[in-house]
């Protein structure tokens, strides 16, 4: 008897969870959702987050506020989401390489990927090789052969230990067999202001973060690290084009929420992300900033993280990447 008791109260609980669920998606959302950035202002993972931020808002109808919080390799930002409450209302502008890299970087992180729920992809940028105008190169080709000959002279920025173009670059290095100094930034935008300072000469990373200066003469773009050129730099040739076969490197960003938030609540967000995303505004912002909108649902950006996360370990491995 107690025993069918316990499995009536088990039925009665797991059903009232299902209307209880229903019923916030329903409403959801009916404040404004705070999405976390783990990069400063400036670059991709944040101009992402903006563009889809201000489209978005239209389509809820409340307000998405933006929340940059870079630092700690984008564990400042990981850890606050992880730990947020799983009502949808707190999101997370997750950055590839922090997201399928810093797990086989740092064994003791503060956070797991299993501690997020995938909502939706929402862009992708491949990475364009950017130097200072110092450096005496015209092209890929003459750029490496520099490069050779001067082992350890030239310095590359990061985004952060760990980060695309920290990683992306040990590739580049590894491919060409040259050396150049690693010097790690807390994010784009003061990366680009010593690389623009020819205090760091060299920058692989995505086109939001330099095109504007290339375009203006400031820097020197000598690759597109993709299948095809940048229609935001298309005298840009791709690596392949250049003479380095092989070399592609993808940045993307996607939308996570802390894990359990009710699944009711994921699809709706998501299919509202799609909408966001359909806008002809939110493609203008895009296509102008050099970013490119790509949309997956909650399981396909899933499977993007298992086979993302199994190509970076052993890339981080056979490039000899450890934690600062």
């Amino acid at each position: 008897m107690k025993q069918q008791l316990s499995v009536r109260v088990s039925i009665v609980g797991a059903a009232l969870s299902l209307v209880a669920s229903f019923a916030l998606a329903q409403n959801y959302p009916n404040k404004p959702i705070s999405l976390i950035v783990p990069n400063p202002p400036g670059g991709f993972v944040d101009a992402s987050a903006r563009i889809l931020s201000d489209s978005l808002s239209k389509i809820i109808g409340q307000t998405v506020v933006v929340d940059n919080r870079g630092g700690g390799s984008g564990n400042v930002a990981y850890q606050a989401v992880a730990r947020a409450n799983p009502d949808g209302y707190t999101l997370l502008s997750s950055y590839s390489a922090y997201h399928v890299g810093n797990p086989n970087l740092t064994p003791k992180l503060p956070w797991a990927q299993k501690d997020f729920t995938a909502v939706a992809l929402i862009t992708v940028a491949t990475n364009v090789i950017a130097v200072h105008p110092s450096v005496p190169a015209n092209n890929l080709s003459d750029f490496i052969k520099y490069v050779k000959v001067n082992p350890g002279k030239l310095s590359y920025a990061s985004q952060g230990n760990g980060s695309l173009s920290h990683i992306g670059t040990e590739m580049f290095k590894q491919q060409t067999k040259t050396s150049m100094v690693h010097i790690p930034y807390r994010g784009s935008g003061p990366a680009v202001q010593d690389v623009l300072a020819g205090q760091v000469q060299v920058f692989i990373t995505t086109p939001p973060s330099v095109m504007g200066h290339v375009q203006a003469g400031k820097l020197k773009a000598f690759a597109v690290a993709g299948k095809t050129r940048h229609p935001g730099l298309p005298t840009v040739p791709t690596a392949s084009e250049a003479g380095l076969k092989g070399f592609e490197l993808e940045a993307w960003v996607g939308i996570f929420a802390p894990a359990g938030t009710p699944q009711d609540v994921v699809t709706k967000l998501s299919g509202q992300i799609k909408t966001a995303l359909d806008l002809p505004e939110t493609k203008t912002r895009a296509g102008t900033a050099g970013i490119e909108l790509r949309y997956l649902v909650p399981a396909d950006l899933d499977a993007l993280v298992k086979s993302e996360t199994d190509f970076w370990a052993k890339t981080i491995k056979s490039s000899g990447i450890t934690a600062d």
